[in-house]
């Protein structure tokens, strides 16, 4: 019943869609009612009178209905609209006879007024069209979006390039090459069966945050999936923050040397700005450089370091660098190191309580330092080797080390303490913990699982970033990565699941809840997530491990670790619970930026009404519903299509007469013209430049009806040809235009004769003409560079095909070469997408070339 349900609601949409397409379609193209023309009477005279004997005397001998010349049949032009409706040839033809070539040499030939009346009569018929078309943009067809318009849309509605239509037919292209004419993108039930995997594929890569909606570019259904998107947004945000060590010396050398470096008014800001480093610590690390307190320990040997820099910029940041290394091998030979608890009988090391117990003793003394590392009068510590496996416990003498010295004096150590104190504070052993390995083993350097919490056998995450919230990030920064880490709570259950994983690891692997009292500890029955269970079990635990010899610290951990379930597994499902409200907000939301415009009343209801039938009589979860509503919003007529509508006339004041011409019918859609709306203007100006939805600027203008504004909109063009979005510009007409848009599927390259064209460089050949049409557009260059301009884009691989041995191309980037006509490229001509694309799998085909240089290049047309 759930999935007929369902199949209905998404077809439902669909077949609104397909039953809408033509109805705008007969809209659009809607006839024009046809009125008494004496210019068009005084044409169609003159074509009956004089340039239809013309053709029958000079022309139809070659170009009649038998074996018409060039394939040109100048019979089938019985009246002036046939002519209208092939006015290309027309066109042609006049300029064959203004030039003489027709009739051709040796055959009867007019006069020159009988040559003149019919060029001046192909020319008035010109200007009558023009004319009488000024200003009228035509039948303006509703269509679907192209394969490339969904890709992008759905890349910019969820941040994410998903591609989903990567499986769907190729789009059909028009006469001209192009794929996005309302002519050819019409919509057929088979395509509706992709539109509604599509829509699946989004919806299932949708993740519910405690803020709204998100997504990744995987499913997140799974709880491997969600741990995956959680985790990956975490880290990904640790590594984008500054905290490499080199960065601040170097950027508190510039400041100390700004005079010298021509900006003696710099403030540390705004070198801190200049970096690209956080000005919080900065500050920080270039007062412990440069104060003269706690001047001892490693302290000072930094500072006397960082003072003997190089006077050269590119020298001292290599000497920064040798800083930073030291500073952090320094640091690792002081931070402190933490065996496991000493448990009971029957109780693991490696369980939930130990490790996490474990784990918070290095998280709180990231900034501080273990004393027993000095070397106090130059005598080397002796450290102890934690057994592990067969291997016993061990003494081990640590060899003689000068930056751990200490003096044996009383002043002298205090001092040494004092510089190892600050030191240890200012630079913490780690800003943040990405991975680990097992903790049970003290593999605190080990790499492992991303922001695992080291245990065995068993999921369970721990958070350890404290310094980098305490030193580096600023309030917003702050914000962001508590919000990054509640929602991997509530996204990927993370207190519930770690409880619930703690009985399989209890039972399994330490055996430890074997005894009846814990039968009822199943991870698989969540029942066990509520309060009265979770203290249950805690009693029965503690009560277990102060009978078999649990001392005092011990069990002051299993009552802080069950202290901590207790509260975080009800916050969490609190939090879940407090954010439905919101997703259903960010719906809606997402729903008017996916229509383009602000949602109706009716179609607000419309979707909320779904919801609610969804949930109440179809019994369908949250997450699921907002799956199945977000496939709705995707599979709407308002999403699939471009409608783009002109405003609707306002109502007006309804007139009670006898006249029976008061009943009359409203004049037939398209009888005049009116402008689109600021909306519709603004999907039109977004698909034409981005060949995406519009964004948020655009549609606040059209909010406030200042879109329409001349100065608005060619304010809003250049800012958009600005922006790198534009590129599509350049792949879709650009690469429509020149027909290179699917070179990146090119295979015609025998490989075996020409090994060198690999994925790599048929991607980079791809890239050459976007990257060239790129620059043009957002640099306004003349369109003649195209032909006759000497510089290029090339990358690494480029760059080796065509012999640029002298330039230098950063790994994995692109360069301009404005000298590229040395090595025989510059402009589009001698690019190798072209070169390529017009020849065989084994040689050149001028042929080939020559005829795309005609077409394309130059838009003529040749049989």
């Amino acid at each position: 019943m759930r999935q007929k349900f369902r199949l209905n609601a998404y077809t439902g949409s669909v077949a609104a869609a397909t039953l809408a397409l033509p109805a705008a379609l007969a809209l659009a193209a809607a006839p024009r009612p046809a009125a008494p023309d004496p210019a068009r009477l005084a044409l169609e005279k003159q074509f009956n009178g004089t340039v239809r004997p013309f053709l029958s005397a000079y022309c139809l001998a070659c170009h009649g209905k038998d074996k018409p010349a060039a394939q040109l049949d100048l019979s089938a032009y019985g009246s002036m609209a046939s002519v209208i409706k092939d006015y290309a040839h027309w066109s042609l033809t006049g300029d064959r006879i203004a030039a003489k070539e027709m009739p051709p040499a040796g055959s009867t030939m007019p006069t020159m007024a009988q040559r003149n009346a019919v060029i001046g009569w192909i020319r008035a018929v010109r200007q009558y069209e023009a004319n009488r078309n000024a200003g009228d943009p035509g039948p303006v067809l509703a269509r679907r979006l192209s394969n490339a318009e969904y890709d992008y849309t759905i890349r910019d509605l969820t941040g994410v390039d998903m591609r989903p239509t990567k499986e769907f037919p190729v789009d059909p292209a028009n006469q001209e090459g192009f794929d996005n004419s309302g002519e050819s993108l019409t919509l057929s039930p088979s395509l509706i069966k992709k539109y509604v995997a599509a829509a699946k594929t989004v919806a299932e890569n949708m993740a519910l945050t405690t803020t709204g909606l998100a997504f990744a570019n995987h499913p997140v259904l799974a709880e491997t999936d969600r741990d995956k998107f959680c985790i990956l947004r975490i880290v990904d945000f640790y590594k984008s923050q500054p905290t490499d060590f080199a960065e601040y010396f170097y950027a508190a050398w510039k400041y100390k040397n700004r005079a010298a470096l021509g900006a003696p008014d710099a403030t540390l800001p705004a070198i801190a700005k200049e970096e690209k480093v956080s000005p919080r610590y900065l500050d920080l690390v270039y007062k412990a450089l440069t104060d003269t307190a706690d001047n001892a320990g490693p302290l000072a040997k930094l500072r006397e370091r960082w003072n003997a820099l190089p006077a050269q910029p590119e020298a001292a940041r290599e000497g920064c660098k040798a800083l930073r290394d030291w500073t952090q091998d320094t640091r690792k030979k002081i931070a402190w190191r933490f065996g496991n608890l000493k448990v009971p009988s029957e109780f693991s090391t490696g369980g939930q309580c130990n490790i996490l117990w474990k784990d918070r003793q290095y998280a709180s003394h990231r900034r501080s330092f273990n004393p027993a590392k000095l070397q106090t009068g130059g005598v080397p510590a002796t450290k102890t080797v934690p057994a592990r496996g067969d291997k016993p416990e061990q003494k081990v003498t640590e060899p003689v080390d000068p930056d751990l010295f200490a003096p044996a004096d009383d002043a002298g150590r205090a001092a040494a303490m004092a510089g190892f104190t600050r030191f240890a504070n200012v630079f913490p052993d780690a800003f943040f913990i990405a991975e680990r390995g097992l903790m049970e083993f003290d593999d605190i350097y080990s790499k492992g699982r991303l922001l695992t919490a080291g245990s065995h056998n068993a999921m369970g995450y721990f958070r350890d970033d404290s310094p980098l919230m305490e030193l580096i990030l600023d309030a917003q920064g702050c914000r962001t990565l508590d919000s990054l880490w509640t929602d991997f709570d509530t996204v990927a259950s993370v207190p519930e699941r770690m409880h619930l994983e703690f009985f399989f690891y209890e039972r399994a692997e330490s055996r430890t809840i074997l005894d009846p009292e814990f039968q009822f500890a199943r991870g698989e029955d969540k029942g066990n997530l509520a309060p009265d269970k979770i203290k249950l079990f805690a009693d029965l635990y503690y009560a277990k491990a102060k009978r078999n010899g649990g001392d005092e610290t011990y069990l002051a951990v299993v009552q802080d670790h069950f202290r901590r379930v207790a509260e975080q597994i009800p916050a969490t499902q609190r939090a879940r619970a407090a954010a439905e409200p919101v997703h259903l907000k960010s719906l809606l939301e997402f729903a008017a930026r996916a229509y383009r415009r602000p949602l109706t009343g009716d179609e607000r209801a419309e979707l909320l009404g779904f919801y609610k039938t969804l949930r109440e009589k179809e019994g369908l979860a949250h997450e699921d519903a907002l799956r199945d509503l977000l496939m709705r919003v995707l599979l709407s007529p308002n999403f699939l299509l471009r409608l783009d509508e002109a405003p609707a006339p306002p109502a007006k004041t309804k007139i009670v007469s006898a006249d029976p011409r008061a009943l009359a019918p409203p004049p037939a859609v398209g009888s005049a013209l009116q402008p689109l709306d600021d909306y519709a203007l603004a999907s039109r100006l977004s698909y034409f430049l981005w060949s995406s939805m519009p964004d948020q600027e655009l549609l606040d203008l059209a909010a406030k009806k200042q879109l329409r504004k001349p100065e608005v909109l060619r304010a809003q063009a250049r800012r958009m040809l600005k922006s790198p979005k534009v590129q599509a510009l350049a792949v879709e007409f650009g690469g429509n235009w020149l027909d290179f848009r699917r070179f990146e599927e090119h295979n015609a390259v025998d490989r075996e004769r020409f090994p060198i064209f690999d994925d790599k460089l048929r991607e980079a050949m791809f890239q050459e003409p976007v990257r060239f049409l790129t620059d043009t557009i957002q640099n306004d260059r003349s369109v003649l560079d195209l032909i006759y301009g000497k510089h290029t884009f090339v990358n690494g691989p480029l760059a080796k095909l065509y012999g640029m041995d002298g330039v230098k191309v950063p790994e994995n980037d692109w360069v301009r070469v404005d000298d590229a006509d040395k090595c025989g490229r510059g402009g589009i001509l001698p690019m190798a997408t072209f070169l390529t694309k017009n020849a065989s799998s084994l040689r050149t085909s001028p042929v080939r070339r020559g005829y795309w240089m005609v077409r394309r290049v130059l838009g003529e047309y040749i049989p």
